[in-house]
């Protein structure tokens, strides 16, 4: 089971990653915003690379720290099967 803090980085990372990569913002800019307020980046999720990269790089204020997310080819995947608009 994942914790909270767990999906949140997760939704928030694929909202980020599709916004900045895809312009296509799968999320209301005010529903962004208030999840990044939920996230703690001074949690401990069991994953250190994740950890490490959401003390040193996260910012709530912007998406622009996706850009050094280690998993981008997992959020693309994550994106293209559960969040791209189907046209």
């Amino acid at each position: 089971m994942y914790s909270s803090e767990i999906r949140n980085r997760i939704k928030l990372s694929v909202a980020a990653y599709a916004y900045e990569y895809k312009d296509d913002p799968i999320m209301s800019d005010a529903d962004f915003d208030a999840l990044s307020l939920e996230i703690n980046p001074k949690e401990k999720t069991g994953n250190k690379k994740m950890d490490n990269f959401f003390k040193k790089h996260f910012q709530p204020d912007t998406g622009m720290w996706i850009r050094n997310h280690p998993q981008k080819p997992q959020l693309d995947y994550l994106y293209e099967t559960y969040y791209r608009k189907k046209v």
